[in-house]
């Protein structure tokens, strides 16, 4: 029976990736800042854990209680929208220290006992700002595409010790708590002058022609984790897909 550990599972994509595991008979370990085992169903396979993928004293901890796994899904994320003009370098850092430097510590946690075992998946949960770009997103989507570059190039490197490393891409998701995190990170960040370029972007993004689920996230999720090919990103969503396809 194969392990997973997932993080940023209080809600959205991580949420739905656990319970999506758990149903096909996997041994998930969720982790969360604030742990809260009434999200997902009781299971003997299935351990709670907090983690906050932005300190290294939780990394250690958390790794340490979950003991041996097969897979890491990085999907612990938030999100910022405004003009990058009246986006703070403070809130740069914020949203850099856990869409980058979080991803980066998580894996630099797992490899070695990856690399000693030659064997082993990391899943790295993106977005789709890096197939196509999205106004007033300038410094989420540098802290996703920072992590694509690196998943590419990590890829190369850990192939020759039998350790997949995968991209997954997923596209807008409306209901999530992530678009609701990134939405209260709008206040103060759009300028009066930035109103009249601003304000169709929001309408459309209330009435989106396409939208991507929990559930397209979690089955892209889970595809990716078992794919044994060499491919490296997997779009989510048909939003995505049509990206994707496009790019």
């Amino acid at each position: 029976m194969k392990t997973v550990l997932i993080t940023g599972c209080s809600s959205g994509y991580g949420l739905e990736t656990a319970r999506h595991f758990l149903a096909r008979g996997w041994k998930v370990i969720a982790t969360m800042r604030t742990p809260r085992e009434d999200l997902l169903p009781r299971s003997d396979r299935l351990r709670v854990l907090a983690l906050d993928v932005t300190r290294p004293d939780s990394i250690a901890a958390a790794l340490w209680a979950a003991g041996p796994i097969d897979v890491l899904v990085n999907n612990a994320g938030i999100g910022v929208v405004g003009a990058f003009e009246a986006t703070s370098m403070d809130t740069a850092r914020e949203v850099f220290e856990t869409n980058t430097f979080g991803v980066m510590a998580m894996m630099q946690a797992v490899v070695p006992q990856f690399r000693e075992r030659h064997s082993g998946v990391i899943v790295n949960v993106t977005s789709s700002v890096t197939l196509a770009a999205m106004p007033l997103a300038g410094v989420y989507t540098a802290s996703k595409m920072a992590i694509t570059g690196l998943t590419g190039s990590v890829a190369h490197e850990l192939a020759a010790f039998n350790i997949r490393v995968k991209l997954v891409e997923p596209g807008y998701a409306p209901t999530t708590r992530f678009a609701e995190n990134g939405a209260a990170r709008i206040q103060g960040l759009i300028p009066e002058a930035y109103l009249p370029f601003a304000q169709p972007i929001f309408a459309a993004f209330a009435q989106p022609a396409l939208v991507t689920t929990e559930q397209d996230v979690a089955e892209v999720v889970w595809q990716a984790a078992n794919d044994r090919s060499e491919r490296l990103r997997f779009a989510a969503g048909p939003d995505a897909v049509a990206l994707a396809k496009a790019a």
